[in-house]
């Protein structure tokens, strides 16, 4: 199948910050609607939120997968994983420099959300056709290390589990002269609404049709946990530190 699935966090529709994000890549990835972005002199926002933009705006929790089943029965499982899981707080949010590129981050750790990723990772997993050679070749596994290798291996992607690192990606990677200026102008349009806390109530589902196309969010799942004890199946529970 040439359709890809992902499993992402995305702030909700009706949070500030849903507009905010989208309109600073030039894209709503839920109704797929173009946007206009705002200026940043000397810049062009446009190219440097080319690859953010196809992808839309949002937090990977598990990866873009090719099915190896179907779309319903994978939907069927991320519904089970996401009624088993009660809402969450996740901290305030951040723009910061990561790896070159600028992303949104949490200003704290966040157990609850780490272990959420964790889960999606391995619950969808069955769902998950194996990576073709070529993919495994574009992610570089001569500059990884050994624990990412084997992740890549296992799990078709080497950022997982003690590996992921939550963010939501503004930029490409930018040289040094344009980085603090989009540093400054992602700060003036996004801080205010990145800065304010919220829960977590959605596993959003995101699809791209094809390869090339852009990722547009298909269904949020509603959190429907209702306790700590119920947050995570005891064998996908594992904590761990960001």
């Amino acid at each position: 199948m040439s359709m890809r699935l992902a499993l992402y966090w995305a702030p909700e529709v009706s949070d500030p910050l849903h507009a905010a994000a989208s309109a600073w890549l030039g894209r709503d990835a839920e109704t797929g609607a173009a946007l206009p972005q705002p200026g940043v002199p000397g810049l062009d926002l446009h190219a440097l939120t080319a690859d953010a933009r196809r992808y839309g705006f949002h937090a990977t929790l598990k990866p873009p997968f090719h099915l190896a089943t179907s779309y319903a029965a994978a939907r069927a499982a991320a519904a089970e994983l996401a009624a088993a899981v009660p809402p969450f707080a996740l901290p305030p949010l951040r723009i910061a420099d990561l790896d070159g590129f600028l992303a949104l981050r949490v200003c704290e750790p966040c157990p609850a959300l780490h272990a959420f990723a964790d889960a999606c990772v391995r619950q969808l997993d069955a769902h998950r056709a194996p990576p073709a050679e070529a993919e495994l070749a574009r992610r570089r596994p001569e500059r990884l290390s050994a624990r990412q290798r084997g992740y890549l291996e296992a799990w078709g992607y080497p950022h997982v589990f003690e590996e992921w690192r939550f963010h939501l990606t503004l930029s490409c990677r930018l040289s040094g002269e344009q980085r603090p200026v989009l540093h400054a102008a992602a700060n003036a349009v996004l801080a205010e609404a990145a800065g304010r806390p919220r829960v977590v109530r959605e596993l959003c589902l995101f699809t791209q049709a094809a390869s090339g196309a852009p990722f547009l969010i298909a269904e949020r799942l509603p959190l429907m946990g209702q306790g700590k004890d119920q947050a995570f199946p005891p064998n996908v529970l594992n904590l761990r530190p960001l």
